[in-house]
């Protein structure tokens, strides 16, 4: 890219390595995650608490900020002291944090397998082809989402896998694209 096309004059890839670097982190962080499974979820679980405690508090400073304005502001102060308590319980016990966190997620997998499910059946309506990889997917993901609500243990195991290869695929991402910012830091 010439100069006049770039008015600030910087070049996108004279600090690729910084992507690089990042990316050697993520990667680093997702095999300690694979192969730290019982820290790694402690770590994950204290998380999920930390950020219910800090979702209630800025509910609660969103809810009485816009009294004035919001209609029902009532009720998002209500789920702001719920999540405060809920959070402060979390916190105040990690091993109902563990409990909780595996739960919490088969619970999610379960509304949106359903949802899944719903949409596969809407498309259906419409005559949208391939209107089944949806609801095979769906039926796939409320299996998986009971197996995790009947054995949190598997829950517990399962969150760390995803979580550990999430961090591996954005650090490959990362290392990929200093790759490429280094092939034509000249050039851009």
């Amino acid at each position: 890219m010439s100069e006049s096309m770039n008015p600030s004059g910087a070049r996108i890839g004279s600090y690729w390595y910084l992507p690089l670097l990042l990316g050697i982190l993520f990667i680093a962080l997702g095999i300690w995650v694979l192969f730290t499974p019982l820290e790694s979820f402690l770590a994950l679980a204290i998380f999920f608490a930390v950020t219910f405690l800090i979702s209630g508090i800025l509910e609660i400073v969103y809810a009485i900020s816009n009294r004035r304005s919001l209609n029902k502001w009532g009720w998002s102060l209500a789920v702001g002291i719920v999540d405060l308590i809920i959070g402060i319980i979390l916190v105040s016990t990690p091993a109902i944090s563990m409990v909780v966190l595996p739960l919490y997620v088969g619970f999610g997998v379960l509304f949106r397998a359903t949802l899944a499910i719903g949409w596969a059946f809407e498309l259906k309506r419409r005559e949208v082809p391939n209107w089944g990889w949806f609801l095979a997917v769906g039926l796939l993901g409320v299996l998986f989402a009971l197996v995790m609500l009947w054995n949190p243990l598997f829950g517990g195991l399962t969150i760390v896998i995803y979580t550990g290869v999430a961090l591996i695929s954005i650090g490959v991402f990362q290392v990929f694209l200093s790759l490429r910012l280094k092939k034509y830091k000249d050039m851009w």
